[in-house]
């Protein structure tokens, strides 16, 4: 009975590394097109552009998963600092920070996956979202990261459509 549960559990947080890499390839393809002008404009209403979006995505899940659990983030700290919750845009990035941004955006879902599975996530300090949801787990952390990205995914198509 236990391999049955532990094959769903599985089979579950497959699913949730896969929703999380297509969401990312979603909103790269969002980003096609943009100048780097158009990626720094915040519109009226809004208190945010797409670039800081991109980076505090990256930087949510990784203080999700990684520092929750007490284990070293995958991203730079002053990536972490300008884009963690409560900040707003105080930073312009060059192309080529961009750059690296989006290839941190792009491939740090494969290695929280590999890491997932290579069991690295012992611990986990429970945290209480800003939605009222209190995360205990590292799973409840990737399935809440997912929702989280959703969000943002939707604000960053409201923005495009204005700059």
């Amino acid at each position: 009975m236990e391999y049955i549960y532990t094959s769903k559990l599985q089979l579950k947080m497959k699913t949730h590394f896969d929703i999380l890499r297509k969401s990312r390839e979603l909103v790269l393809n969002e980003l096609e097109g943009l100048s780097l002008a158009q990626l720094h404009t915040i519109p009226k209403g809004f208190k945010n552009h797409i670039a800081w979006n991109v980076a505090h995505v990256l930087v949510t899940q990784q203080l999700l998963h990684y520092k929750l659990s007490d284990l070293n983030c995958l991203c730079p700290d002053d990536l972490i600092e300008t884009h963690k919750k409560g900040t707003s845009p105080t930073v312009t990035f060059t192309e080529e920070e961009f750059e690296e941004v989006k290839e941190l955006f792009a491939g740090l879902p494969d290695t929280l996956q590999e890491d997932y599975e290579a069991g690295i996530f012992e611990n986990y300090s429970e945290y209480p979202t800003s939605t009222g949801f209190v995360i205990h787990s590292i799973e409840e952390a990737i399935a809440f990261n997912n929702f989280h990205e959703g969000i943002h995914y939707g604000i960053i198509r409201a923005i495009k459509k204005l700059v």
